[in-house]
């Protein structure tokens, strides 16, 4: 996936380096969420049971993290 959008840069007054990568998360989250929502769907599985797995997945990193 190519990234039009670079990372800024510290001295480009960002406060911290969450808000420096965020928007680049958020897009490589959402192309994430739709290529395996699109393979799960075409795999046979339905939308509803692909997004169950989704979140559970999601909860099962935040866990993990939390727990760091």
């Amino acid at each position: 996936m190519p990234n039009n959008e670079p990372i800024t840069p510290p001295d480009e007054h960002v406060l911290t380096a969450k808000e420096a990568i965020e928007p680049l998360y958020d897009r490589l989250e959402t192309a994430t969420d739709r290529a395996v929502m699109a393979a799960a769907v075409a795999a046979g599985w339905s939308a509803e049971d692909a997004t169950t797995a989704l979140a559970a997945l999601r909860m099962r990193d935040a866990m993990a993290v939390m727990k760091r």
